[in-house]
């Protein structure tokens, strides 16, 4: 009875165990050591263990482990779980976890091994580690497409006797879909434009490199906005209508000996042009689809002379579109409000209040879309 009853706890164990004597014979095998180890109980009982589980470049150590042992009694591994390697019987290695026990016996010596198979736990540690140099390696790159788009924007200011022209984006994500740019083309020209590609992150920054590309590449002096949106559109058609995205885009140009502005929208949210003395708003918006919805779109093209102490405001809908916990928009009228408040402050010191005044709304400084804010000031 107590043989039966020791064999059915040796069988109902979740682990492998295997009973060896003094010489590496086993001498027990049970129902576990089968399944894991492919040897029936019959086949096993009377061999040596190290022909049957340990690969061959362990046999030697195995054996030298047991002889300095049963000599000193000492045995750095006994005792203890540690993980090692086995033998299936189709020759097949995997890992496990081991713990030996030895136990006297007149004067000779059993070992009981304890074998529990880690495989999958081993499958899992490579994938947990995998994943980690994945995303490891992912966030380096999306810091260079951070960096890489950073240099796109301008990197400061411009201004002369007659006007200042600074920017800023605050992207949702790493990086962001919208743009913005300031450059002369030609001495007389200044050119300012805004744009905000659908969605944000790694989709919409390539388009946001792509739109830049072209709007720089263009060579032609004499365009005016609506030429350019409706080069640009046509341009851009076919690679935004097979990706489900489409920009929004406001394209700007002051004519600096003249004092007169250009402009065309597609689609974007009309910038607001304030008179700091006057205090009258004007918003500068003109007929146009966005960028990628049909192709050879005609463009409202307007004009506007520029008078002494005029200021437009460019800004994405990632602005107006904030909200606070109460699931409050931020909106045009505290937008307007904050700008006539700061009309008379530098462009850059208008643009940090700004966002100041935004994230003292939201009470937060992360959010669900790119903002980006743009101030031209007309100084004549």
């Amino acid at each position: 009875d107590s043989e039966k009853l020791t064999l059915l706890i040796l069988n109902i164990s979740i682990n492998a165990i295997v009973i060896m004597d003094s010489y590496g014979i086993v001498t027990d095998w049970n129902h576990r050591a089968e399944k894991m180890l492919g040897w029936t109980r019959e086949e096993a009982i009377g061999k040596r263990l190290d022909e049957l589980i340990i690969p061959t470049r362990y046999i030697q150590a195995h054996r030298q482990g047991l002889e300095k042992f049963l000599r000193t009694g000492i045995g750095p591994m006994l005792n203890q779980q540690i993980e090692h390697v086995a033998l299936r019987r189709d020759g097949t290695e995997f890992p496990i976890e081991l713990s030996v026990s030895p136990l006297q016996v007149g004067n000779a010596y059993i070992f009981s091994g304890f074998i529990h198979d880690i495989s999958g736990r081993k499958a899992a540690e490579q994938q947990i580690r995998q994943a980690q140099v994945n995303l490891a390696i992912a966030h380096n790159e999306l810091k260079i497409a951070q960096q890489i788009q950073a240099s796109l924007f301008p990197s400061a200011a411009l201004s002369s006797e007659n006007f200042e022209v600074v920017g800023m984006c605050r992207p949702a994500d790493k990086v962001g879909g919208d743009y913005f740019d300031y450059f002369y083309r030609g001495r007389e020209q200044l050119d300012i434009v805004i744009a905000d590609v659908s969605g944000h992150a790694i989709g919409p920054a390539l388009f946001m490199v792509e739109t830049r590309s072209a709007i720089r590449a263009q060579n032609n002096l004499s365009a005016t906005p609506a030429q350019t949106l409706g080069i640009l559109n046509n341009f851009l058609f076919h690679d935004l209508n097979h990706s489900d995205y489409f920009i929004s885009l406001f394209y700007l140009q002051v004519e600096l000996k003249q004092q007169l502005i250009k402009f065309s929208n597609a689609g974007h949210p009309p910038p607001l042009m304030l008179n700091i003395y006057s205090g009258e708003f004007r918003q500068l918006d003109g007929d146009g689809l966005l960028i990628g919805i049909r192709r050879n779109v005609i463009f409202e093209q307007q004009e506007i002379s520029l008078a002494k102490g005029d200021l437009i405001l460019f800004y994405t809908d990632g602005i107006i579109e904030a909200e606070n916990s109460g699931r409050e928009f931020f909106g045009i009228v505290r937008l307007k409000q904050a700008l006539l408040e700061l009309a008379k402050e530098t462009p850059q010191t208008i643009i940090d209040k700004l966002f100041g005044a935004l994230t003292q709304f939201t009470k937060a400084d992360t959010f669900k879309d790119d903002i980006t804010l743009m101030i031209f000031k007309w100084q004549c």
